[in-house]
């Protein structure tokens, strides 16, 4: 069977091509933080493109947090480097940075789980307290997945999807924090299932619609994160 063949690659888009000679100005200090860049008609002649290419190539520079538009100042320099997106920061971000900012979000997402659990949720709670515990006879990597695994259905349990998107944004680096801390502390050496009980408060809390107790479980849990 034949088949047509696929012909030469077309060049990079204008707008990508503008982009990339914006950028490397900026980098370069040619137009330094601060500064307002050219019109778009200056910059589309210098460049040999049309405005509207321009626009869109402007537009992902803000995207990137390069340049911002003043409205009736026109288009500045805010920064010679892109932004790095959001998991490359939470990957450089300090682990106590992390946990402060997990605080907030589990603290209130166990208000919401109390508030609004279904006997679902609570079901699903059950077993994930039956899985860290079952995970105490494992190595500390599997005891954090259990862990953080609990901690989960407790962000699922509040039903809003922003608290769970931003939860599984956090997860790798939990994940590589909490490992961390158990291999360096030994906590699991006489307490292979450290925090039991406080998890087991958190699920009795959001069963029992208990609001203020089960946030003050977790703010008390992440202040310690093993104990109880």
């Amino acid at each position: 069977m034949s088949s047509s063949p696929l012909g030469p690659l077309r060049p990079s888009p204008l707008v990508e091509q503008a982009a990339a000679r914006l950028r490397a100005q900026i980098a370069d200090g040619h137009w330094p933080v601060g500064t307002r860049l050219p019109g778009e008609t200056t910059l589309a002649k210098e460049l040999g493109v049309g405005r509207s290419t321009v626009r869109e190539a402007l537009r992902a520079l803000a995207g990137a947090g390069l340049v911002r538009a003043r409205q009736g100042a026109g288009v500045f320099v805010l920064a010679t480097e892109p932004l790095a997106d959001w998991p490359t920061r939470l990957r450089r971000a300090a682990v106590t940075d992390v946990y402060e900012v997990r605080m907030g979000i589990e603290v209130h997402a166990a208000r919401l789980a109390a508030r609004r659990r279904t006997p679902e949720d609570v079901a699903a709670l059950e077993r994930a307290l039956e899985g860290r515990r079952a995970a105490s006879a494992a190595d500390d990597t599997a005891f954090v997945d259990a862990d953080i695994a609990f901690h989960a259905a407790v962000v699922a349990a509040a039903h809003n999807p922003v608290l769970a998107d931003l939860f599984a944004e956090f997860v790798p680096v939990l994940r590589q924090g909490l490992t961390e801390l158990l291999t360096l502390t030994g906590l699991r050496a006489d307490d292979p299932g450290t925090g039991d009980e406080a998890h087991a408060a958190l699920v009795r809390a959001v069963a029992d619609g208990d609001a203020e107790t089960a946030a003050e479980v977790v703010r008390a849990e992440l202040e310690d994160p093993f104990a109880g």
